[in-house]
């Protein structure tokens, strides 16, 4: 669901304090590596405020700074502002250079450009060997790069990396497990892909 044109949106609204809270525990539990920087990205005495976006997506910005969206009531996805800030806090992926310039332009996401030399997927166990992050869980630990992974399972959110760069491409949902990605090694593996070159990052949320 890329943005292909400037996006307009409607004025940012307070959320009420309950709410608030709600997306602060739905984030905390898909995302749960933020838990240690959650005050520093939603500060209690700070307000978090909605803005409405086209195809029913909301974007939620604290403090001048946009943090997630959501579509509907779909899973919450980073806003790439947010991953650049915490980069190890969300499970990863890596496409190979031959493919940065196809999901850069909008194009889906295909399996190759994750299962060649270039690109990355999860081991069967992240920790072994390396750094444990959060609270040490199975297959909850640092990669190569020292961002966190694990195998994925369909219908997970996943930031997308790209081979040879340090900061994210695109946030989006698995519609097949990373396991699944290895055994095929073709096909389709995201939808709704968010990329650095969508509305949604141009957009003016002060």
């Amino acid at each position: 669901m890329p943005f292909k044109k400037d996006l307009t949106a409607s004025p940012k609204q307070k959320l009420k304090s309950s709410i608030q809270r709600s997306l602060r525990t739905s984030l905390l539990q898909t995302y749960p590596l933020l838990n240690p920087f959650i005050e520093e990205i939603m500060p209690k005495k700070s307000s978090l405020e909605q803005m409405k976006l086209p195809d029913r997506v909301s974007l939620y910005v604290c403090d001048g700074n946009p943090l997630f969206f959501q579509h509907d009531s779909d899973v919450l996805l980073p806003h790439l502002k947010l991953v650049h800030r915490f980069p190890q806090c969300f499970p990863t992926v890596r496409i190979d250079r031959g493919a940065i310039r196809f999901v850069l332009s909008g194009a889906t996401l295909m399996a190759p450009g994750l299962t060649s030399a270039g690109g990355r997927l999860p081991e069967p166990d992240a920790r072994e060997g390396r750094e444990t992050l959060g609270d040490g869980a199975p297959n909850e630990g640092a990669d190569g790069e020292g961002r966190w992974s694990r195998e994925l399972e369909k219908g997970e959110p996943v930031v997308v990396m790209a081979e040879g760069k340090e900061e994210a491409a695109a946030v989006g949902v698995l519609v097949m497990g990373t396991r699944e990605i290895k055994e095929k090694g073709k096909g389709p593996v995201m939808e709704d892909a968010h990329f650095l070159g969508d509305g949604l990052w141009r957009l003016n949320v002060d």
